[in-house]
């Protein structure tokens, strides 16, 4: 299903074991993401609105998370995606995934996102109106709006575009299964040779590199779907890393053991890294570096937070059985919760410290209730993601089998 490849692993076949590792990870990436987008109202970088508080201390942290937290999430699914392919034809696969993301993305973009852009353009502009004034006039226009600034393109699935990027990169990788069912089989039978040594630290740490440094200047991150080709290269390939990779065991057992080697060099690189950023790139040597410290850094701590989850989170709880369903949830209404928060607390006068927490707290508990509400109303359970009641949950294999 469409949800459970981003945030669901459903009950294994019989005999097989659960990835619960992965299920962690899932979980605690998207989980990251309330503490990062609450993080973006008080950074320089841009965001759909500010807090008049900046904390510039809180940039070098969350560019610790920043290079890896969502590829992290694409390369999961992508192998959430070749094991749920092990059990399921292609057409059906297909068929229930869209369903399982065009339906949230649709009712996202249509109620959960328009308040992010209505509170974007009353801070910028001191729109006068009301919401529905706004929603009518304005966020249905499908095009240009309030140029030159800010000019944003309504309707918007802002956060959204996640469930955009995986839907066309899963069902073009079903193209390419459909057209060349050999290709990926033989592409994963030589990356499993390859990949399974310490050439799983050096490979695709280039090839990341040689996308920011080629790509990135000319195709800035808009996360707009078209044009967005450094994004598109990035995610596309460990998406697909992901599926190749999923069953060749020998890779993961090189993630497992290889884990500390993967996060000494990552906190080299990311020092590395730190230390170019601070010069603003000057001169085209330092650019270099920086693209390879950066894309090294990516790789690193993907593989090893994939080893350390390997390792050590293979425990299930009900916790884990909890959020592995709620996760999606959370995340759809997640960054709605964070900015009506923030505008609502704007001009009270709160110290950082506080009105970090009052948004926090306040975006945990709209999650919460949110998830709560929706899991026992049967109508709304798509339009969050969530199977029907009724509907029996596809299996996937659990652990990583060796490639074939």
């Amino acid at each position: 299903m469409w949800q459970q490849t981003i945030s669901q692993s459903p009950d294994s076949a019989p005999g097989s074991e659960r990835r619960i590792d992965l299920d962690w990870v899932r979980i605690a990436a998207f989980g990251l993401l309330i503490f990062y987008h609450v993080g973006m109202l008080y950074v320089s970088w841009g965001f759909h609105i500010k807090s008049a508080h900046r904390i510039a201390a809180l940039e070098p942290v969350m560019l610790v998370l920043n290079p890896w937290r969502l590829a992290l999430l694409f390369l999961v699914s992508g192998v959430a995606t070749r094991f749920m392919l092990g059990k399921y034809k292609l057409g059906p696969l297909l068929r229930s995934r869209s369903a399982r993301l065009l339906i949230p993305l649709a009712f996202g973009m249509l109620v959960i996102v328009p308040p992010q852009a209505y509170d974007q353009i009353v801070e910028s502009l001191g729109y006068p109106a009301g919401f529905v004034d706004f929603y009518q006039r304005h966020y249905l226009a499908f095009g240009s709006q309030f140029c030159p600034n800010p000019c944003i393109v309504l309707p918007t699935w802002n956060h959204l575009w996640f469930v955009v990027y995986l839907w066309v990169y899963t069902v073009a990788l079903g193209g390419v299964l459909w057209l060349a069912p050999g290709l990926l089989g033989w592409i994963e039978r030589r990356l499993a040779s390859v990949l399974s040594g310490v050439l799983l630290l050096v490979v695709p740490p280039l090839l990341l590199a040689a996308y920011r440094l080629v790509l990135l200047p000319h195709f800035p991150s808009t996360h707009a779907l078209f044009g967005d080709w450094y994004n598109h290269a990035l995610f596309a390939t460990v998406f697909l890393f992901g599926f190749v990779l999923a069953r060749a065991n020998a890779i993961w057992e090189a993630m497992e053991r290889l884990r500390w080697l993967a996060l000494s060099l990552a906190a080299g690189f990311f020092l590395c890294f730190l230390a170019v950023w601070a010069t603003r790139y000057g001169g085209m040597p330092l650019k270099i570096m920086a693209g390879v410290a950066y894309g090294s850094y990516q790789w690193l701590c993907m593989v090893a937070l994939l080893g350390f989850a390997r390792r050590w989170l293979t425990a299930d709880s009900p916790a884990r059985r909890y959020l592995t369903d709620a996760i999606f949830p959370y995340y759809i209404v997640h960054q709605t919760a964070i900015i009506m928060i923030a505008h609502a607390l704007h001009g009270q006068g709160l110290p950082a410290w506080l009105e970090a927490g009052i948004v926090i707290l306040g975006t945990i508990a709209a999650c919460v209730a949110t998830y709560e509400i929706v899991r026992r109303i049967t109508i709304l359970r798509p339009l969050f993601g969530l199977r029907m009641a009724s509907e029996p949950a596809m299996p996937v294999r659990a652990r990583s089998q060796p490639a074939q």
